[in-house]
């Protein structure tokens, strides 16, 4: 099993990777099935099924789907270009990506279908291509299955949704086999991480990759640190981060600050990411956007009050947390809609515990032991934004996560490493715990907070 660290930590944007960036990627994997077909295509059609219809608007996944029909992509996205192009959409009912022109009236072809959940995953939407009367003559199914990764039909039905590429030298499926792996070897996760990663990257390019992602994360949390103002949506939601860094910044030094002010500078970092996912910034997957947060304030939590921390090990951090993530991810999920926020906090603050235990000398077995004791303490939490948007209770639920990855790992690297409940104990719980949750708090925005809060 090789799930690549590149592939957990994508650059994209927000507001959501599996209600956004998913479908930006799925529309650009149509338009390339198109360019394949042996006759001509007139228009193209779109339909949101499950989660991605009842959400869509409060995610933007309408944008997402008109962008990626134009032939954006997330990682490249520029606000500039993608405004003009929906502009152009808007008043000419055409798209016209690479190599195509496609009749495509938002109005009548971006159609949410609240009524027909596709089987495969709550995160369901279909393409159709067709010709000149209107008549369909190609049509193929996409599952957006958590954190920017997509699948289609026939993929999801096949089990593919991780690398089938080259064999890599560790190739551990689960906690257990992880940590057997790392006796026998002698290495840490972070190093059979980086060498499963060289089996298809040079090391250069595995460090120019790391940098780039710490970068993006970090210019990201420090946009949220300097912006103020209303996040977009209609809720009304005003940013936060900055003020409450402000009067961090302002306190430094003063002998009377409370030992507890420590949560505040990482709820601060995480809802500075999370308020820049909220307004459409660019962000990067940790290992979704609704739980983006998390990881980055770790790090920058680590690096700016943990003595002897150093930004070269920032590589080895994110290496340890990738493992981990893609354990939860093979054997579980880390989509909302799935397995509710227990599948997106809960796993970005065991990836972030890992990580943070990892880069503080400790040894595997506390790695996992903090791993463990992060997620264990979010299964069950249900993802009910209000409104459908990836506001209220997302982002203040970011900060939280970061401050229970910081004590997973304290508690952990406070013991031996040996302890009663196994990671992959915990992440099977999680998925049992997911599927047996009403489907109205698993991002419907159907249930919970957002049906109870006033005049919303």
């Amino acid at each position: 099993m090789f799930v690549s660290v590149f592939d957990m930590f994508k650059v994209g944007i927000g507001p959501s990777s599996s209600h956004t960036m998913g479908p930006m990627v799925a529309a650009a994997r149509y338009l390339d099935r198109l360019r394949g077909l042996p006759f001509a295509v007139a228009g193209v059609r779109a339909r949101l099924h499950g989660s991605l219809a009842f959400t869509g608007v409060g995610h933007a996944t309408d944008r997402a789907v008109i962008l990626g029909l134009c032939g954006l992509v997330p990682e490249s996205y520029e606000a500039e270009a993608g405004e003009a192009a929906l502009a152009d959409v808007k008043a000419r009912g055409v798209v016209e990506p690479e190599g195509l022109v496609l009749r495509f009236a938002p109005a009548n072809d971006l159609i949410f279908d609240y009524d027909a959940p596709l089987p495969g995953h709550p995160n369901g939407l279909a393409f159709e291509a067709l010709d000149a009367q209107g008549d369909v003559i190609d049509r193929e199914v996409y599952y957006s299955v958590g954190g920017g990764f997509v699948m289609s039909e026939a993929e999801l039905a096949a089990g593919k949704d991780v690398d089938d590429g080259a064999p890599v030298p560790f190739a551990f499926k689960s906690a257990q086999e992880m940590l057997d792996m790392a006796a026998e070897s002698g290495l840490s996760i972070a190093a059979m991480k980086m060498a499963n990663e060289r089996t298809r990257r040079s090391t250069a390019e595995i460090e120019r990759g790391l940098a780039r992602i710490w970068e993006v994360m970090n210019s990201c949390l420090q946009r949220g640190l300097e912006s103020e103002g209303v996040l977009p949506g209609g809720l009304k939601v005003k940013r936060r981060a900055a003020k409450i860094w402000q009067a961090l910044q302002a306190e430094r030094g003063m002998n009377l600050t409370a030992p507890h002010t420590i949560n505040d500078w990482m709820s601060c970092y995480a809802m500075a990411v999370n308020e820049e996912n909220a307004a459409g910034g660019q962000v990067v997957t940790a290992p979704t956007n609704g739980a983006a947060g998390v990881v980055p304030a770790v790090i920058r939590y680590w690096l700016d009050h943990v003595p002897g921390a150093v930004p070269s090990r920032v590589g080895e951090f994110l290496l340890t947390a990738a493992a981990v993530g893609g354990l939860i991810k093979h054997n579980a999920s880390i989509s909302g809609a799935e397995a509710g926020c227990q599948a997106e906090v809960g796993s970005a603050a065991a990836m972030a515990a890992a990580g943070l235990c990892a880069v503080m000398g400790g040894s595997v077995e506390q790695v996992e032991n903090a791993a463990e004791i992060a997620l264990e303490h979010h299964l069950g939490m249900t993802c009910d934004p209000v409104r459908g948007l990836v506001q209220v209770p997302c982002i203040e639920r970011n900060g939280l996560g970061a401050i229970k990855a910081v004590s997973a790992a304290s508690l952990s690297l406070r013991g031996d490493g040996s302890h009663l409940v196994p990671l992959d104990a915990c992440i099977k719980t999680l998925m049992e715990t997911g599927r047996d949750m009403s489907e109205k708090y698993k991002e419907t925005a159907l249930g919970g907070l957002a049906v109870n809060v006033p005049n919303c």
